[in-house]
């Protein structure tokens, strides 16, 4: 005796991962729509970015509205996770990664700090190193967890980025 065709319930279940994997990339499309941003600023080549003051790799977690850790950007590419390269000069952050390297300019740098988490990622206290910064009319926060010493590393950062930012503004 036969319940009938074996291969329904496969059917069933493909049908509805195809459905959900529709729904993610729509909302994840949407979301890209929510944060009308201007178009970044690129990076140099790796061999064309300037003298460096502070250099490391690191892993960038995401950009988020400021003030909203949660409220993930994912317009022009912000919303990979990737490895990348950071480089700190006059001329402002650079951010060189696979998914898409920009520059956050000199000019737009608002301040930086240490925290636990950003676009969902959690990690140990002090752990992220968070670069507040204006583009266009939205204020975004960019967080990096640094492969090095991250704890010597991040105070350097830190210290220099928000003496940038005060120096700007001044």
């Amino acid at each position: 005796m036969s319940d009938g065709p074996r291969w329904l319930p496969v059917l069933v279940l493909f049908a509805v991962l195809a459905l959900a994997y529709l729904g993610m990339w729509r909302g994840w499309r949407r979301r890209g729509r929510t944060h009308d941003l201007l178009p970044l600023v690129e990076a140099p080549a790796v061999a064309d970015l300037p003298t460096p003051t502070l250099e490391a790799g690191a892993r960038y977690f995401g950009t988020t509205t400021s003030g909203d850790w949660l409220d993930r950007v994912v317009a022009r590419g912000l919303g990979a996770r990737s490895s990348c390269r950071l480089s700190l000069s006059d001329e402002g952050l650079d951010v060189v990664r696979l998914a898409g390297s920009f520059r956050i300019p000199a000019a737009a740098l608002r301040g930086a700090r240490h925290d636990r988490g950003i676009a969902g990622k959690v990690v140990p206290p002090h752990g992220v190193l968070v670069v507040t910064w204006q583009h266009g009319e939205h204020l975004l926060d960019t967080g990096f967890r640094l492969t090095t010493d991250a704890g010597a590393q991040h105070d350097a950062w830190v210290r220099t980025i928000s003496k940038m930012a005060k120096e700007n503004a001044a």
